[in-house]
């Protein structure tokens, strides 16, 4: 049986446990900070800088325990403290800030200084404008005279370190892509929402000029992105220099320039499939192109003699087999055998060069039919470029081989992480190589396709101006003649000179150029089907190719 003073005694015993569980609690709490709730709405400087810590403590790999929503969500707040406390000049390590009253019928725009190491501070047009600054349009405030005559404005510079916090999923460390000098720039007017502006505000940043395989982004933070909150440039657009960038946003909130990859892991999957839909779709229509010269030298004896389709054929072979050879190079990732990867990089590397002759032959033989026109014969000629289209390219292979230039290749990120692995020329030990014998070999072709395509669109066009008389409309033949030329000489290749312009161009260089074999396609089509006098009708190059063929015979 159990005593009065026994019961006495385990009750103060549980009375010490319990006060020691919440004294435990006590002492936990400052290392839970990074949950978000302990500093939520203190903004003192001590709860300020105990919030910051954060900023080091939230990694990725790391062992602290952090909730980035309510983190995230406490520094967006902090601007409309400033604003409702009638805050003056924040200035800490992490943190610069600065509060302005403005009048809502200010005279011209507005800029400040947004030197990293200093508070955000207003200057003039006249002085020497500070490598990064702010301008907020005059419209932005005019826009508000009805509801009030002044209103506060909030600059904040803020430091978010190397964590995880305001990175979001765009910013994994797979895609490399990282908020320039961790800076982020803040700007409000409290609980007055601004957005849609008629006027852009302009933010600029300095910067180094980025790596070859990275540009700049304009962002800013969307809350509603995500489960955490996002970047996103719904809103901003961004205007590229050397050495600064200007953002130009329709609105106010954290603002900050992401440096990314040109080519990251979700840019190159997207690319390759769509390579890979464009590249198969050519294939199907190349071998349609081969089968319907086949039907006709079958049915029609003098299409054996002439000599433009068997060039057109050529070409559609050659860009089959370079098709094919990309499937096998892309599809199966990295090849373990160096062997087999060195004889995978030299077959793509002949069929790439292979294509790029047969285009160039396809100039070639377009200068002869309609620049030239007189004294063009050559005994066997279709021969002489056979030799041409298919041997040139065996013996620069052949040397490139011989030097050992073929093996694993590697499109990387700014984090030196593989993107892509394929067999082409060895990383770093071929790169001469590699611009001799691929890009200087473009670019020779490409150069005398155009100059050809150059000459073939004026005399067209000058010569239908001269016989169709000054009441007719555009040429519309002319043009689609033209295109339809386009396809043969390559011109969606010319297009991967305007890669280095941004992403969207590489997305329209792929689309396109994997859908060459279309095109190619539907020029011979409407050249040689149904009806081959109809076409010599039509089109002045087939009336053309026939007396050239003819001159030959």
């Amino acid at each position: 049986m159990v005593t009065p003073g026994a019961l006495r005694v385990l009750f103060l015993q549980l009375l010490l446990w319990a006060s020691g569980m919440e004294n435990s609690e006590i002492l936990e709490q400052p290392r839970n900070v990074c949950l978000g709730l302990i500093n939520e709405g203190n903004y003192e400087s001590f709860h300020l800088e105990n919030t910051a810590g954060c900023f080091t403590k939230c990694r990725q790999s790391g062992n602290e325990p952090c909730d980035l929503k309510n983190l995230q969500r406490y520094w967006l707040k902090y601007e409309f403290h400033l604003v409702e406390n009638q805050m003056g000049i924040v200035n800490t390590s992490f943190l610069k800030a600065v509060v302005q009253s403005v009048s809502t019928n200010i005279s011209e725009d507005l800029l400040f200084s947004l030197t990293p190491s200093q508070v955000p501070r207003p200057v003039t047009e006249e002085e020497h404008e500070p490598p990064d600054r702010v301008r907020l349009p005059r419209s932005l405030f005019e826009s508000l005279q009805d509801s009030r005559s002044v209103v506060r404005l909030a600059i904040t510079l803020l430091d978010i370190g190397p964590g995880n916090l305001f990175k979001g999923p765009e910013l994994s460390l797979e895609d490399s892509s990282s908020v320039l000098n961790n800076r982020l720039v803040g700007l409000s007017l409290g609980n007055i929402s601004v957005s849609r502006l008629a006027e852009p505000l302009e933010i600029t940043f300095s910067h180094q000029r980025p790596p070859s395989n990275m540009t700049f982004s304009c962002v800013f933070w969307d809350v509603t992105k995500g489960s955490t909150g996002d970047w996103s440039s719904t809103g901003c657009s961004t205007e590229l220099s050397a050495k600064r960038t200007v953002c130009r946003c329709d609105h106010l909130t954290f603002f900050a320039l992401l440096l990314r990859p040109i080519l990251d892991r979700a840019t190159v999957q997207a690319l390759i499939r769509i390579s890979q839909a464009g590249c198969g779709a050519s294939m199907i229509f190349l071998a349609f192109t081969v089968v319907l010269y086949a039907a006709l030298r079958f049915y029609r004896q003098r299409f054996k003699s002439e000599d433009a389709p068997k060039v057109h054929v050529a070409l559609s072979i050659s860009l089959f087999l370079l098709n094919l050879a990309f499937f096998i190079n892309v599809g199966h990732g990295r090849e373990r055998s160096d062997a087999t990867c060195w004889a995978r990089g030299a077959i793509f590397h002949y069929f790439l060069l292979c294509t790029f002759t047969w285009m160039g032959l396809e100039a070639f033989h377009l200068y002869l039919l309609v620049i030239k026109v007189f004294n063009t014969y050559f005994g066997h000629y279709f021969l002489k470029l056979s030799l041409v289209g298919w041997g040139l390219p065996a013996l620069i292979v052949i040397g490139t081989g011989s030097a050992n230039s073929y093996g694993h290749y590697a499109i990387r990120d700014k984090k030196n992480m593989a993107t892509l692995e394929l067999c082409w020329f060895r990383e770093k030990t071929a790169v001469s190589a590699l611009y001799v014998t691929v890009h200087g070999y473009f670019l020779i072709t490409c150069l005398f396709s155009a100059v050809v395509l150059g000459l073939v669109a004026w005399k067209i066009f000058t010569l239908s101006t001269a016989t169709a008389g000054k009441e007719q409309g555009p040429n519309w033949k002319g043009v689609l003649t033209v295109l339809g030329l386009s396809s043969l000489v390559g011109v969606t290749w010319w297009l991967a000179i305007l890669t280095p312009l941004g992403r969207s161009t590489i997305y329209v260089f792929a689309l396109f150029n994997s859908l060459q074999g279309v095109f190619i396609f539907c020029w011979f089509a409407v050249l040689y089907f149904p009806s081959r006098t109809a076409v010599s009708s039509s089109s002045g190059t087939a009336r053309i190719d026939q007396v050239h063929t003819a001159s030959q015979e």
